[in-house]
């Protein structure tokens, strides 16, 4: 039955001094706590966070996954980032693909072993807390909550629970099987059932023991490469041995005195910044809050955006992406004069179709320090496949690729894929002399709903006056574009007013409404920590220069925010 989410409580805003974290996992947000009141910072509470989230939701994200994370220093006030995202394996290029019969038309299943790229992760973790983190905990101690959950086990969630088990069946509907060190009895767990996985347990002592070799040599790397190779993969020990992080300097657009940071290419951070430069031509305030106008010119601008970033984006070490063009205003505003108020764009095509799962989650600690940090196996438990004793599935991110010989996202070997996982910052739009001042740490999962959600729970501050708890269980719109059909489909939440749907309809957009139950988790989840209020309209300027924590935690996952 579809109707069993229903929405029925609300949720104040968690306030607090020193600490945050805010994630889709209470027992994940309780572990990242308990990290930063022993001495750790954000980024060694993030990455704690995120082994925990590996044992407490492996339907969304793991070490066998990518990820992304931006770390705002507050001593210095710079905002730097790690890229997470493996690549294809070397012998994994387009010829090698049409040999074995595949074309643009005829990919390969989404949970085939050629989608499995490099897992960046487990590299992501030991960098993050390297590069970013107190030094007064080990990777050991940070990671040893994480490996305790493991250990004893824990009950499985609600909304955890109705994924695992859809995501096994999406699996066995494409033949494949997933590994059984993520089921009970050749099931997936129930909601309550209490669930331990020893083997990751294992991984990750090894992993906090020898950090980055114990994962990507030896014993673990072997397991991956046999499992991917038994079914069909080319990935071999030294597309493992050669893999590293890379440290990245983000992007940032300004709206309205604040500015916006996002990972660089090969991830869609530009996605998020194009669609905010493209909708400040516009009177959003004046439109009111989910309104048919405001909708409207939200999806035509997603529209305009998500077409841009398909059409642009790809590796930056393979191809040539004009970041300094797009992210121009004038660029943005050329783009805002294709949107009429009465009717939807006849022609916009992007080249890209879905995935979903993937965990976000940040924190800001005591010092002020703040960290933003996305993981993800892609789609769901990504290929499904798991190497012998490791706990973990690998991803199939290679999906993302396009097979089109001259595409900027065309498949080669050793390539990352248009990635679509993003973390984000908000600070104020300091002018160069100033450091710029940490406004919030926020983040919506959820694929290609990602910069929509971003730009969506930020409008909800900024030009509505939400608080985090508020801007996150508003009703939400999800674009996409349905490749099928060659149309653009525009989904809308439960909430959003039936005359608000049919008035869309009569402008020209394909409207779903209104999306309720489990059917919601295609809006995302979002996790959102401030520091102060200054989204509430009737505090002065003057006012928000507060040290007061405010969080929200999506009603649309398990989670929830945590401060002490």
């Amino acid at each position: 039955m579809d109707n069993d989410l229903t929405f029925a409580s609300r949720r104040s805003p968690v306030v607090c001094l020193h600490g945050c974290v805010a994630s889709s996992q209470p027992l994940a947000s309780n572990i990242g706590l308990d990290i930063l009141k022993r001495g750790g910072n954000a980024a060694d509470a993030a990455v704690a966070i995120a082994a925990a989230l590996a044992i407490t939701e492996p339907c969304s994200t793991g070490p066998g996954g990518d990820a992304f994370c931006l770390f705002y220093n507050r001593n210095t006030g710079e905002v730097r980032g790690i890229n997470g995202s493996g690549r294809s394996p070397i012998a994994q290029t387009l010829d090698f693909l049409e040999g074995r019969g595949y074309t643009a038309e005829t990919p390969p299943s989404p949970f085939d072993a050629l989608n499995v790229t490099v897992p960046g992760a487990p590299a992501c973790w030991c960098d993050t807390v390297q590069l970013f983190g107190s030094h007064k905990l080990s990777l050991q101690e940070v990671l040893s909550g994480a490996v305790e959950l493991a250990e004893v086990g824990f009950p499985v969630a609600e909304v955890a629970a109705h994924h695992w088990a859809n995501w096994v069946a999406a699996l066995r509907n494409d033949g494949k099987e997933l590994g059984g060190d993520l089921l009970i009895d050749d099931q997936a767990p129930k909601c309550g059932q209490v669930f331990r996985n020893p083997s990751l347990a294992q991984t990750l002592r090894e992993l906090g023991k020898h950090g980055k070799p114990a994962f990507y040599q030896g014993r673990i790397a072997q397991a991956i490469v046999d499992i991917v190779n038994q079914n069909g993969g080319v990935m071999t020990l030294d597309d493992l041995s050669s893999h590293d992080s890379e440290v990245i300097t983000p992007i940032s657009t300004e709206y309205k005195g604040v500015r916006l940071w996002e990972p660089p290419p090969n991830s869609q951070g530009l996605a998020a910044l194009l669609l905010l430069n493209i909708l400040e031509n516009f009177p959003l305030k004046a439109a009111v809050h989910n309104s048919s106008d405001y909708i409207h010119v939200l999806v035509e601008a997603v529209r305009l955006a998500l077409s841009d970033a398909m059409g642009y984006l790809g590796d930056p070490d393979h191809v040539t992406i004009p970041l300094e063009t797009l992210l121009d205003k004038s660029y943005s505003h050329q783009r805002a004069q294709h949107i009429s108020m009465d009717r939807a764009m006849k022609e916009v095509e992007p080249g890209l179709t879905t995935g979903s799962d993937t965990v976000y989650f940040c924190v800001i600690d005591s010092d002020g320090n703040a960290c933003s940090f996305v993981n993800s196996t892609f789609m769901g438990f990504g290929s499904g496949l798991v190497p012998k004793d490791c706990g973990f599935s690998l991803q199939n991110r290679g999906a993302c690729f396009s097979l089109h010989r001259n595409h900027v996202n065309c498949v080669a070997g050793g390539k990352r894929p248009y990635h679509t996982i993003i973390p984000a910052l908000l600070t104020d739009s300091a002018i160069k002399s100033q450091k710029p001042r940490l406004l919030a740490a926020l983040g919506v999962m959820g694929a290609f709903m990602q910069p929509q959600g971003h730009v969506q729970v930020l409008l909800n501050m900024l030009e509505f006056g939400m608080n985090p708890q508020q801007a996150l269980d508003a009703p939400r719109v999800f674009v996409h574009y349905e490749h099928k059909t060659k149309e653009w489909l525009v989904n809308l939440e439960e909430g959003v007013d039936q005359v608000v749907a049919e008035e869309l309809r009569r402008r020209g957009h394909r409207v779903n409404w209104p999306i309720t139950g489990h059917k919601r988790s295609q809006f995302g989840r979002g996790q959102i920590i401030t520091v102060g209020d200054w989204w509430n309209p009737s505090v002065s300027q003057t006012d928000t220069q507060s040290r007061v924590l405010w969080a929200g935690s999506d009603p649309r996952g398990d989670g929830c925010a945590q401060g002490y």
